[in-house]
């Protein structure tokens, strides 16, 4: 018997590809020269990924698509309003990213505070014996800001008591059960903490929610950590903020266009950049591969 085919529309980490093509066959499909997609009948499942997502224009080109299946949890740049009138299923993974995020949240927080990767550049470049580092600051007994509790959000947040800290947050509504101090106002609650931590969903409704208001609130002893989306940054006013001084510094997962970020960030000391990697554990990569493998074989004729 034949295999079904999986249409992919976006380059994929190879160790998907690999546990896909055991069971289907893989076909790339990319957009013309004038961006549109070209026609594949016969297709019923295209696979994506949050960064790259699905448009309308995507789905009126595979007629007979039945499955979106997407590595990453957001959805901000899938169409769901045209696949749900198509009749077309998204499958994402959202529950299985939420420990490492978590975890890589707190990891910048400590790699920015505690000065960890520029001690590492320190000793490297061979000036321990002749300079003194910088002192860094204490983490326990501070107060980190979140945006978006959501399951990434509350799960960080846990995390962070867990280390003496105080946590508030903000997001569009309070949440009744949440056991720490809502704010409902960004600027309000980055001018109260030590740590503003992105774990808001992407989209239109947070697209550049810091900006340079909310930078100045966060104020020059505030460190901003971000691992949401690239979106919910304005780049300039963060690249401003830390040339001038407005923040002490930054940790960043994640960027407005990616991997060509602006080369801006790279000649600052006091931010730590990572290629997009809170989710690139061995744990994480398992339960993705697993959870798309299933969503698909799970689609008739797939």
């Amino acid at each position: 018997m034949s295999k079904g085919t999986v249409l992919v529309v976006t380059p994929v980490p190879k160790d998907l590809r690999d546990a896909l093509a055991a069971d289907w066959e893989l076909r790339d499909h990319r957009r013309a020269d004038d961006g549109g997609w070209p026609p594949v009948p016969g297709i019923r499942v295209a696979l994506t990924t949050s960064m790259a997502g699905a448009d309308a224009a995507l789905m009126d080109a595979l007629p007979d698509l039945k499955l979106i299946a997407c590595q990453g949890a957001g959805l901000d740049r899938i169409d769901l309003a045209a696949a749900a009138a198509r009749g077309i299923a998204v499958a994402n993974t959202p529950d299985v990213v939420t420990e490492d995020t978590a975890d890589f949240g707190i990891a910048l927080i400590y790699a920015t505070a505690r000065n960890v990767v520029r001690a590492d550049r320190f000793v490297r470049d061979g000036r321990w014996a002749s300079e003194r580092m910088v002192l860094s600051h204490r983490v326990a007994g501070k107060t980190v800001g979140i945006v978006g509790l959501g399951q990434i959000g509350s799960r960080l947040a846990r995390k962070a008591t867990g280390l003496e800290m105080t946590v508030l947050y903000t997001g569009p509504r309070a949440k009744p059960d949440a056991p720490y101090e809502y704010v409902a106002e960004i600027a309000e609650l980055a001018a109260r903490v030590d740590f503003l931590v992105m774990t808001c969903p992407g989209g239109p409704a947070t697209e550049k929610l810091v900006d340079a208001r909310v930078l100045a609130a966060l104020g020059p002893t505030g460190i901003l950590i971000n691992i949401a989306r690239g979106s919910v940054v304005d780049e300039p006013a963060l690249i401003a903020a830390l040339g001038n001084g407005t923040i002490a510094g930054a940790g960043l997962d994640v960027f407005a266009s990616e991997p060509a970020f602006d080369p801006a960030f790279l000649t600052f000391d006091n931010v730590v950049l990572q290629p997009h990697y809170a989710t690139l554990t061995v744990e994480t990569r398992r339960a993705i591969i697993g959870l798309l493998r299933d969503a698909i074989a799970g689609v008739p004729g797939g």
